[in-house]
């Protein structure tokens, strides 16, 4: 069996958290979000992690971490987004300031990446059992190609009490496979007590166990060369070219694979619970479950010890 690798989305400033977060400590030692989902990717079997970073971080985010970190336990990697990394005779609009988002910074590790991986945000914390089920997953896949997975979330397990959060909205069949995925950036629960998202002006209402993607994705290298296509496209899109904050989010590109039937893609279940620090008002009490995990011996104190 191949030894997957994780795909670590790291290139994002943190707008609104204020911080580059992804460098911030939440463990007992100053340990990252990275940390643990690298020490929980290493028990699941991963053999690379790959990290998407920008230019006007590397130096600090690579004197960190790096594969001495690590204690040599996994491969380490490290390649970059930038808003002008554009296929061949593209160049950036005028105004345009915002980088291109999800799948956009996936793309950039192509030529690093030629085994079945994951892909994960750097601020989020997915729990061990999420690795460990996309982990089994992906190491069976082989040659497969087309044959993609994610871990779904309930939505109530992945709200913020201190502002709206983003989420991939999922349908699913009866044989938990993907029928479709859209996503919503205003998501919250209101005074009421409903979940509501409003991205489209008027409150929508959605189920407590509505299945939400996370960006914790499983592919196989073929889906570089069609997000390359369909990048193309994307950016030739007069809406895209209209909104100087259009993103390219994986969500879009899974939707387009999916619903024209290229590919299926296995919603995976896992009991792990999901927490992240959108805002900085969160991490107190990602601080405090991290504090439990390690009592219940999930972690040790010290991780890389």
């Amino acid at each position: 069996m191949v030894k997957p690798t994780l795909l670590v989305l790291a290139a994002g400033m943190g707008s609104r958290y204020g911080a580059l977060k992804q460098m911030d400590g939440v463990g007992p030692n100053n340990e990252a979000i990275i940390d643990y989902s690298i020490y929980d990717a290493i028990r699941a079997g991963f053999g690379k992690v790959v990290f998407v970073i920008r230019h006007s971080f590397a130096e600090a985010f690579t004197a960190v971490f790096n594969k001495e970190r690590f204690g040599g336990k996994i491969e380490v990697e490290v390649v970059y987004q930038e808003l002008d990394y554009l296929p061949e005779g593209f160049t950036v609009p005028e105004g345009r300031e915002k980088p291109w988002g999800t799948n956009h910074a996936l793309m950039m590790a192509a030529e690093a990446i030629k085994e079945p991986f994951a892909v994960i945000n750097a601020d989020d914390f997915y729990g061990a059992d999420a690795y460990k089920v996309i982990g089994e997953y992906l190491s069976q896949l082989g040659e497969e190609k087309n044959h993609y997975c994610m871990v779904g979330y309930e939505v109530n397990k992945t709200l913020s009490e201190n502002g709206t959060v983003s989420r991939g909205v999922c349908s699913i069949n009866d044989e938990r496979f993907l029928t479709s995925i859209v996503e919503r950036t205003k998501i919250e629960r209101n005074a009421e007590g409903t979940i509501v998202f409003h991205d489209l002006g008027e409150d929508e209402a959605l189920e407590e166990n509505t299945p939400v993607s996370m960006n914790l994705f499983g592919f196989t290298p073929d889906y570089f060369a069609y997000s390359e296509e369909f990048f193309k496209g994307f950016l030739s899109d007069p809406e895209t070219q209209a909104n100087p904050k259009a993103e390219f989010f994986i969500p879009l590109m899974v939707n387009k694979l999916v619903g024209e039937g290229t590919a299926k893609l296995k919603v995976l279940e896992t009991t792990a619970n999901w927490f992240g620090v959108t805002y900085q008002a969160d991490k107190p009490q990602l601080v405090a479950k991290i504090e439990e995990l390690i009592a219940e011996g999930v972690y040790p104190r010290n991780l890389w010890e």
